[in-house]
């Protein structure tokens, strides 16, 4: 009695072509969290709060959106944060880096106007209105203000990716992260910032220019000049 094997088409190919496709899928991962990684290790040693931030000249704001012209809760803590550290004279100056692409949207003058609200001076708030993203707020902090060091302020998800970019741009940073309601914005930003920080690490390494430079702004140094005197 002869045994005859029945064969059954493509199965050892359907095997293999399912590993390499895990293997594909498991690699696509691993290359996604990389930027994440990178993130967290340039800005492992600098996550301060605002009772143990090191004491800087400046104090670098980032934008977080308007309500009715208003700030938005997130942007709203930071701006507290800043004006804290203003009160417990670990920032000199204060600058507010935002978006006012739009004449009906204008972040900076909205962030200015709260923390005038919340006792810092306005000769002691300097205005970026062509913050319109992480890298651009960075480079222009270092190449238009002429901010060497700074503590960053915004939300905990987004603050490392902050330091790490502004340390790429030439400005040493140490970053708080401020407190926050973990509700579905939260959820979202954090989200967000996986796919955030792999452009992050293209700016970082082919350094493009902001989408607006414009020539050099004295306020940071007219600021700190005029506390001299």
């Amino acid at each position: 009695m002869k045994l005859k094997l029945k064969l059954v088409p493509g199965r050892t190919g359907t095997v293999a072509g399912r590993r390499r496709a895990v293997q594909a899928v498991v690699a696509a991962f691993v290359l996604a969290l990389l930027p994440s990684a990178w993130t967290h290790a340039v800005a492992a040693d600098r996550l301060r709060s605002t009772a143990d931030a090191p004491a800087t000249e400046v104090a670098v704001v980032f934008g977080a959106g308007l309500w009715n012209g208003r700030p938005t809760p997130y942007l709203a803590r930071r701006l507290d944060a800043a004006a804290e550290l203003y009160r417990t004279g670990k920032a000199k100056v204060v600058l507010v880096t935002g978006d006012n692409s739009r004449t009906e949207y204008d972040e900076p003058d909205a962030m200015r106007t709260y923390l005038t609200a919340h006792g810092v001076p306005g000769d002691r708030i300097v205005s970026d209105y062509a913050g319109f993203d992480t890298w651009d707020s960075c480079v222009r902090a270092k190449e238009i203000f002429g901010v060497k060091r700074a503590v960053l302020i915004s939300q905990g998800f987004h603050i490392r990716r902050a330091v790490a970019l502004c340390d790429a741009a030439g400005v040493e940073s140490y970053g708080v992260g401020v407190d926050d309601e973990h509700d579905s914005t939260w959820y979202y930003g954090g989200t967000r910032e996986v796919f955030a920080a792999g452009k992050a690490a293209l700016d970082a390494a082919f350094k493009p220019e902001p989408r607006f430079m414009g020539p050099k702004e004295p306020g940071v140094s007219r600021a700190l000049g005029a506390l001299a005197h």
